[in-house]
């Protein structure tokens, strides 16, 4: 009877709160020699790294911090700020990871509106942080405690506070017998937004979201239990995917590096047999552009994750013959990161490798974590038919995605209505039911009634040998109100003219689709390695 069934209770045996936090307490107990973290001459064992978080944690509590209080963290990819993505909330504080390319005011601005108690800082970055918290209503600045992360690979550097992280470290018990959240839901961190239009949003990840994210990630990757990965993408993007969670269940071995260049991962692929990696394709077009004598010799095939705008399948055809497996990943800083993913399928073996390069660039299908991923027309808010031409808005659900926006009621609600995260970007859904992006909506090019997509022109471009990265953008025209003007960037030494490269994409792709313009340069990126195109737009705009 249903009265059996439902009175069976819940109790601390049969039910407890996910979190990304039992991951390092297992792994520190099963591994305590494993290496877990490699950041050029600083090794740490996995006890070692436990230990270091548990003080952190202590000397937090210890110093009056708790529940819902901001730690915000200003740092490259160093041991401190993996560090911190457990030892923060161990005391049940929220982390926030700042970009660290942001200019004083955005910095300023995430601070106070973040409602930082705490500041850990890398004094690499010192001179901008410092603007910022000067530029701090007095009481904003009095509530903010800062402590200095004091980097010996950067050399002698101007302190900003007055104590150092490992001095804060001595306050804290090594055992600290910390606590894991009462509450599953419970705010784990608040991340940014790249604010591409006005001012950031907070976005805010609970402890459920990434404990599971954790959980697809290494199904849907399929890791083996100690992978060597190399941290590429930085921990302040989407808390470095969830990645930093993610290795830590699976007991791996955590590259760090500061600098990201061709040279730095092709020499931490070689010295430690990097097995995995993510980044965006900007990363892959480094290496794939690389002189030939820095790529180190391999016998064994490298796994990365790439997201952001779909790799050309040019790259992705030339990263293959490097021996490097890419898979196509899919997601928003308000979805932990990636939340779907390019799944191989074998029917596709025997296709032509620029069949198969095409398809490897689909966003794909709904990681093992995420409920649901589906293409919806938004106007009729029925879902669009798998036909892979009919256009409309990805959708997505499931418990990878944000709790809301912080302080912001109104865009929690337009974002997160009628059971879904609309996620702004343009996509067509396919028959076996893979999503491919066309566009984010606002980058959708309207020519003469014709709509282009500006991610297939740029996949033209790529496959002009002198080209190192390309992006097409609307300009206004009198006559078909907007055509395509293409911002590209040469590969070292080459030399092209504009009406040479014209000339050579009438042989590519429609006339409609073809750039009308095209401006030669290097392109402006994130700290990511996307290219903003928001800059660009504007750039358009003001010359017409």
């Amino acid at each position: 009877m249903r009265q059996h069934y439902e009175s069976m209770p819940r109790n601390e045996a049969n039910f407890v709160p996910l979190s990304p936090l039992s991951f390092i307490s297992r792994t520190a107990d099963l591994f305590p020699n494993r290496t877990a973290v490699i950041y050029g001459e600083r090794r740490y064992t996995w006890a070692e790294s436990y230990a270091r978080m548990r003080r952190l944690a202590s000397a937090l509590t210890g110093a009056g911090y708790g529940p819902g209080d901001t730690v915000s963290v200003v740092a490259a990819n160093t041991p401190e700020m993996f560090e911190a993505h457990s030892g923060v909330p161990m005391a049940g504080c929220v982390l926030n990871s700042i970009n660290t390319r942001l200019e004083a005011e955005t910095i300023a601005y995430i601070l106070e509106h973040g409602d930082c108690r705490v500041l850990i800082t890398d004094t690499a970055f010192a001179p901008t942080v410092g603007v910022a918290l000067d530029s701090l209503a007095p009481d904003v600045r009095a509530r903010i405690r800062v402590i200095d992360i004091r980097d010996p690979a950067m050399g002698s550097l101007p302190p900003l506070a007055d104590e150092d992280y490992e001095s804060f470290l001595t306050t804290g018990d090594p055992d600290f017998d910390w606590q894991m959240p009462a509450d599953e839901w419970q705010a784990l961190a608040l991340n940014y937004t790249s604010g591409t239009s006005g001012r950031p949003k907070g976005v805010v990840y609970h402890h459920r979201g990434a404990y599971l994210m954790s959980m697809g990630t290494a199904t849907g990757w399929q890791l083996p239990q100690h992978p060597t990965y190399l941290y590429i993408v930085p921990m302040f993007h989407c808390n470095g995917w969830c990645h930093v969670w993610t290795m830590t269940m699976m007991a791996g071995t955590i590259v760090l590096i500061r600098e990201i260049s061709a040279e730095a991962i092709f020499g931490a692929i070689g010295t430690h047999r990097v097995t995995h990696f993510g980044g965006a394709p900007i990363v892959l077009s480094l290496l794939v552009n690389a002189p030939e004598a820095m790529r180190p010799k391999l016998d064994y095939r490298v796994k990365a994750f790439t997201a952001g705008a779909p790799p050309p399948a040019a790259i992705l055809q030339k990263m293959a013959e490097m021996d490097f497996e890419v898979m196509q990943v899919y997601g928003l800083t308000e979805t932990y990161g990636h939340v779907t993913q390019c799944v191989w399928r074998e029917e596709w073996d025997e296709l032509s490798f620029d069949e198969q390069a095409d398809l490897q660039s689909w966003q794909g299908v709904a990681f093992p974590m995420h409920e649901g991923a589906a293409v919806m027309n938004t106007d009729t808010g029925e879902m669009v038919p798998r036909d892979g031409e009919t256009q409309g808005e990805i959708v997505l659900r499931g418990n990878a995605v944000m709790k809301g926006y912080y302080r912001n009621e109104a865009a929690t609600a337009e974002s997160l209505r009628d059971g879904w995260f609309f996620s702004g970007d343009a996509a067509v859904w396919h028959e076996n039911g893979y999503i491919q992006i066309k566009d984010r909506l606002k980058d959708v090019i309207i020519s003469g009634g014709e709509n282009i997509s500006s991610v297939e022109v740029e996949g033209y471009l790529y496959r002009h040998p002198a080209v190192a990265a390309a992006a097409v953008v609307a300009k206004p025209d009198e006559t078909w109100g907007e055509v395509p003007c293409a911002f590209v960037e040469l590969k070292a030494g080459e030399s092209v003219g504009e009406a040479e490269f014209l000339d050579w994409c009438r042989g590519q792709m429609a006339g409609f689709k073809r750039p009308k313009q095209v401006v030669f340069g290097e392109l402006p990126k994130t700290s990511t390695g996307k290219i903003q195109k928001f800059v660009l737009r504007q750039k358009v705009t003001d010359e017409a």
